[in-house]
């Protein structure tokens, strides 16, 4: 039953990197066209609302949510912004300063911040599962080492700065958030609707600044926030919290699940390469790939034998 859990999870998590990846090629797609960045973060949340609204109210879900909110507010307006406001704000900065390809490469970060967060919550740092996640980081710098040789250095340090506070803030306000939704008993999708009603405050700011600096956001970069918003925001944020929540008592495991959003960066190279051109990689960045690919099977393995 447990293999069939962690299997299930790993599915999910997958198709979950799969979507995701939509976010790293539109990003930089509104980039190159002049969009502003910070409306390419707002506009993401704004329209995932209503969306997530529409469907809870559907399914009659929308009370359990406002109850749990109205019991602790403050730890929901928190680590609702930490997970959110504090994870995509950076993450949609650092598409200013590298190609989706170095950005979704670069966000693999987040698997070793993931396991090294795991003390916070009474367990031991899982040392084969961190091992497997320097595999995959392996696999991440090979694919981008040819490409760092024409970046310049500014430019990457800004975006790996954006990204590392992403990395950490996204596994953090998650898992808070699970831990607090536990007693409530809520569904994947009223957690995901109850965090991103709690950033709106962040976002209704951010949007603000927005406005006075660059004015309102153009139709083209409105169309393409909103295909983010159902894909990234919607699909899968919704994918990848329910395979959280399928092994979310065992650390090891949520560790592996974290470890699955390293497929966006082989969805992101190849829809980058069909979507804004980018070259095909170097046998040594496929080499990469192979990499990335092993270290997610080595992950698999090791988590059904824990």
């Amino acid at each position: 039953m447990e293999d069939i859990t962690i299997q299930k999870a790993l599915i999910y998590g997958i198709l979950g990197s799969f979507f995701f990846a939509f976010t790293f090629i539109f990003n930089r797609s509104m980039n190159l066209a002049g969009g502003y960045w910070l409306w390419s973060a707002v506009l993401r949340y704004v329209y995932t609302l209503p969306i997530l609204f529409l469907i809870l109210w559907k399914q009659g879900g929308l009370y359990p949510v406002w109850t749990a909110i109205k019991k602790k507010p403050g730890s929901w307006l928190l680590w609702s912004t930490v997970g959110f406001g504090l994870f995509y704000l950076p993450l949609t900065l650092a598409s200013v300063y590298g190609a989706s390809w170095f950005v979704a490469a670069s966000w693999q970060l987040t698997i070793v911040c993931g396991v090294l967060l795991t003390p916070l919550f009474g367990k031991r740092i899982p040392g084969v599962q961190l091992a497997c996640s320097g595999i995959i980081l392996l696999g991440v710098f090979l694919l981008q080492w040819e490409h760092l040789a024409t970046t310049s250095l500014s430019d990457v340090l800004l975006a790996l700065v954006c990204i590392v506070l992403a990395a950490f803030a996204y596994p953090l306000g998650n898992r808070k958030m699970m831990v607090i939704c536990i007693a409530e008993h809520l569904t994947t999708l009223g957690r995901v609707f109850g965090m991103t009603l709690c950033s709106m405050p962040f976002w209704l700011l951010a949007g603000g600044y927005a406005v006075m600096v660059a004015g309102p956001p153009s139709a083209g970069q409105q169309f393409q926030s909103f295909i983010v918003a159902l894909f990234s925001g919607i699909v899968a944020t919704l994918l990848f919290f329910k395979a959280t929540d399928l092994v979310k008592h065992n650390h090891r495991q949520l560790a592996v699940i974290e470890a699955t959003q390293s497929g966006e960066v082989v969805f992101t190279l190849l829809g980058g390469i069909l979507w804004l051109g980018d070259p095909m990689p170097s046998p040594t960045g496929f080499l990469g790939l192979a990499i990335i690919i092993g270290g997610m099977i080595a992950s698999s393995l090791t988590a059904k034998s824990d």
